[in-house]
């Protein structure tokens, strides 16, 4: 069954905070092509028995070099449509490096929560965006 209580293959994504926790990183995809061009909460795929929030930590860095403080779990998790994928959502904090573009995305921004929904979001993605507004300071 696994650490998301299901057959899914577990899949982590992150709403990171600012260093001033006034804003928080959107990440648009590069791939694959029908995802291409949409936003989503940057994470990535869980290896076999690894926590969720080391999952996290070591998808930032690999794929944007950064490094996050995880908090906490987000409530919620949602089977992402047209995959075998579970997504479950991970509150973290900036604690080093700036955001690049390393793997898996054409840019990133910060966003304001009143820009929260200036993106187009994966709908994956949509009910973790909903509760971001409340998260940041």
């Amino acid at each position: 069954m696994g650490l998301f209580g299901s057959g899914r293959k577990p899949v982590v994504g992150g709403v990171v905070l600012s260093r001033d926790g006034a804003t928080f990183l959107a990440a648009q995809r590069s791939y694959p092509p029908a995802l291409a061009g949409r936003w989503e909460l940057p994470g990535g795929k869980s290896e076999p028995r690894e926590r969720p929030q080391d999952t996290l930590a070591r998808e930032l860095m690999e794929e944007l070099g950064i490094r996050v403080n995880v908090l906490r779990k987000l409530d919620g998790s949602v089977n992402v449509p047209n995959s075998e994928l579970k997504l479950q959502v991970w509150l973290a904090q900036l604690t080093g490096g700036t955001p690049r573009l390393i793997e898996g995305h054409r840019q990133v921004r910060w966003l304001t929560a009143d820009q929260v929904w200036s993106v187009n979001w994966l709908d994956s993605n949509k009910s973790f965006v909903r509760q971001i507004p409340n998260l940041l300071s």
